[in-house]
């Protein structure tokens, strides 16, 4: 039987809102659904969204996720909250009450973060609900229209899922070819300096574009109003949870920190207080062999409070991604008190390749950057259309080659959208290689 009730949510809710104004957060209204683990197992597939497209990958996930839960195998995260005015965040019916007030402690961190971060300033919290409900049942339709239906949908589907990350990772408007044609236009009459004396207006596209499902849905002349219209909608969900890719490390680092200083607030009683301990200390622990953003974040904000003051740590919170955050603050002494080290494969081993000591802690710091978010996801331009509709996109090489296997499928699922020829120029192996 479970030792609480809505009455006591709501009770201790109250008094963890009153200390997180008092301490100067500053987060969206929150509303707390209870569900039990298999219902929570479904928010997880669906990426927390009350509402969302169908899609085989969403249940194939969930399958996964039901699977290794009830082998023992795969635990259920204590919170889901998103990025939504009002914040929707669901609470396990299956947890004991002093996890519970854990948790909505810190879905205030995270809301307090969604609100504030300069990242998530276009993401439009106030409508995504509606926009993914919209979404869901336009598809619905394309689905249920004989003309069309369930297999053309999720061919197009799979195809966009192969590449939705590659949109503009920098939140800006998207200008339209025409658009910036009209601006080329008069960059060329007006040009004093020769700068733009042989410049091709005519071109596609007139700069780089690294929006490629926006550069597709704008360019690809087979596609019918149903696809384009698919095509922008996955956009659109990728450009909102972009910024939540970029700040995993900072954004669950600032909520461990406050749901930590909250209930300490709280003067718990010792029933809750000593399991509430346990919880944290499991949450931020250090993983062998791997990166846990929770003890990393959790860790950088403490030291920044300790060397800089509070007020450092929402200037953090305010300006800053992950990269941003780590090659920031992160120094010598927290690489090694992190225990940090770089390593590589090399054949069938693995080798270790720098440790943090005096001379290797910046290549490892370097290599943590470089591997966290946004930058594990290689980054693909538009280079050109050609006169035969060719379209040539160019990985852009950091040191890390593609897997050769998957990147010839993105190649067949980019010529899927586009409807013509594609090359994709990479390296591989310190060679030019086109695909």
């Amino acid at each position: 039987m479970s030792d609480w009730n809505f009455n006591f949510l709501e009770e201790w809710d109250n008094l963890i809102c009153k200390i997180g104004k008092d301490n100067g957060l500053d987060w969206f209204p929150i509303n707390y659904e209870v569900c039990d683990y298999y219902e929570m197992i479904g928010h997880m597939s669906y990426h927390g969204m009350p509402s969302h497209y169908p899609h085989w990958s969403f249940g194939k996930s969930f399958e996964r996720t039901h699977f290794r839960y009830n082998a023992g195998a795969e635990g259920l995260p204590y919170e889901l909250i998103i990025n939504s005015n009002p914040s929707i965040a669901y609470l396990m019916r299956e947890n004991p009450a002093y996890l519970q007030i854990l948790i909505m402690a810190h879905c205030i961190g995270h809301s307090d973060f969604f609100k504030n971060n300069r990242l998530f300033k276009d993401t439009h919290p106030e409508v995504v609900v509606s926009r993914m409900r919209n979404a869901r049942r336009r598809m619905q339709e394309y689905v249920e229209d004989p003309s069309i239906g369930i297999n053309k949908v999720e061919n197009i589907l799979d195809a966009l899922h192969a590449i939705r990350n590659q949109v503009d990772w920098y939140p800006r408007t998207r200008v339209s070819h025409e658009e910036l044609k009209d601006d080329y236009i008069k960059r060329v009459k007006y040009d004093t300096s020769n700068k733009y004396r042989d410049f091709n207006v005519d071109k596609i596209p007139l700069e780089p574009d690294y929006d490629i499902l926006g550069f597709i849905a704008e360019h690809a002349n087979h596609l019918s109003d149903w696809e384009q219209d698919i095509i922008y909608a996955v956009r659109d969900e990728s450009l909102y949870f972009i910024p939540q890719i970029k700040t995993k490390i900072i954004n669950e680092g600032w909520a461990c920190f406050w749901h930590y200083r909250i209930l300490n607030e709280l003067e718990l009683p010792q029933k809750y207080y000593i399991p509430f301990l346990k919880s944290h200390n499991q949450v931020v622990r250090p993983i062998l062999g791997g990166i846990n953003p929770y003890h990393v974040g959790f860790y950088l904000f403490n030291k920044i409070e300790e060397r800089f003051g509070l007020e450092e740590c929402f200037f953090a919170r305010e300006t800053s991604h992950d990269e941003a955050f780590l090659r920031t603050y992160l120094t010598e002494e927290d690489c090694q008190a992190l225990n940090l080290f770089s390593y590589s494969h090399k054949k069938d081993n693995i080798t270790i390749d720098d440790i943090s000591d005096v001379d290797g802690w910046k290549k490892v710091k370097h290599d943590l950057i470089r591997n966290v978010g946004i930058n594990s996801i290689p980054r693909m331009v538009v280079k050109e259309v050609d006169r035969n509709r060719t379209l040539t996109i160019r990985h852009e090489h950091d040191g890390r080659d593609l897997e050769l296997g998957n990147a010839k499928e993105v190649v067949g699922h980019i010529e899927t959208l586009w409807g013509d020829t594609i090359k994709l120029l990479t390296i591989v192996e310190d060679e030019p290689w086109e695909f």
